[in-house]
C-alpha cells in the first residue's frame, strides 16, 4: 500500500474521545502538557508503512506473565486472562500487531526503581509481556490482577487496578498507548487520569468480565477490545 493509500485509509483522530494535553485534575499535565497550537507535519513513506514488529520479536512465554518471571514458584495474586481484538477505524481486524503490556503486581508495586510504594515486590512476577495479534486481530494474555497503589497527585490518591497497553499497529500513525481498567472498581470515579477521558468515551477503557473466557479452576477472564482510530477509538493514555 502506498503512502497515499495509507493517508486515505487513516483519517484524522477523533480528539474528542481522548484526554486533553492539560487536565487540572491530573497535576503533572500542567508541567508536561502542550500549551501551544500544534503544527502539522507531513509524514513520510517510512512513517506510513512502519515500524513493523512481528512474531519473531516474541518469545514463547512472553504472553504469559504468570510464568515469564518465575524464579522459585508461582506469582502471588488472582490469576486472570485478558483477551480481545484489535480493530481499525472501520471495524476490520488488525493482524500482526505487536501488543506490549506492563502492570503492578498484586500488591500494587511495579518492578521499577522509581516505584517507591511501600508494598512487597514479587520475586516471581516481572509485570510485563508481549504478543502479536493473529489473523483475526485477536490477542491473549495470562497474568495476575494488578493491585491498586497510592500516587502523589493529591491527598489520599489511589490508582484503580489497571494494565498498560502499547500497540504499534501497521504504521506509526496508528500507534496507541492506553490503559485497561476492571469493571466495578470503586476507584474509577475518584481517579483524575480516568476522569480526564471525555465521559462518553470512558467505558471504552473498562474491560468486560466473561465467564466464557474464564478457565475453570484456574483464572477469571476479561475481554478488552481495542480500536486504533476513528469515532470509536480507544482513548489514549492520559
Amino acid at each position: 500500500m502506498s503512502a497515499r493509500d495509507y493517508k486515505a485509509a487513516y483519517g484524522q483522530r477523533d480528539w474528542s474521545s481522548h484526554p486533553g494535553y492539560i487536565d487540572e485534575g491530573y497535576k503533572s499535565t500542567r508541567l508536561r502538557g502542550v500549551d501551544q497550537a500544534l503544527v502539522e507535519v507531513s509524514t513520510t513513506l517510512a512513517e506510513d508503512t512502519g515500524p513493523v514488529f512481528g512474531a519473531e520479536h516474541v518469545g514463547p512465554l512472553d504472553s504469559d506473565l504468570t510464568r515469564n518471571g518465575q524464579v522459585n514458584g508461582e506469582p502471588l495474586g488472582e490469576r486472570i486472562i485478558v483477551t480481545g481484538r484489535v480493530l481499525d477505524e472501520h471495524g476490520n481486524p488488525v493482524p500482526n500487531t505487536l501488543i506490549e503490556v506492563w502492570q503492578a503486581n498484586a500488591a500494587g508495586r511495579y518492578v521499577h526503581k522509581r516505584d517507591q510504594h511501600d508494598a512487597p515486590l514479587d520475586p516471581n512476577f516481572q509485570g510485563s509481556g508481549r504478543c502479536v495479534t493473529d489473523s483475526e486481530g485477536r490477542y491473549k494474555f495470562y497474568t495476575i490482577k494488578p493491585g491498586a497503589y497510592p500516587w502523589g497527585n493529591h491527598p489520599n490518591a489511589w490508582r484503580p487496578n489497571h494494565i498498560h497497553f502499547s500497540l504499534f499497529g501497521p504504521t506509526i500513525r496508528t500507534r496507541l498507548v492506553t490503559q485497561m481498567y476492571f469493571p466495578g472498581d470503586p476507584l474509577l470515579d475518584l481517579d483524575p487520569i480516568y476522569k480526564g477521558i471525555p465521559e462518553a468515551a470512558r467505558s471504552r477503557l473498562v474491560s468486560t468480565f466473561s465467564i466464557d473466557v474464564t478457565e475453570e479452576n484456574f483464572a477469571l477472564g476479561y475481554i478488552f477490545d481495542i480500536v486504533l482510530r476513528g469515532p470509536n477509538a480507544t482513548p489514549l493514555e492520559g
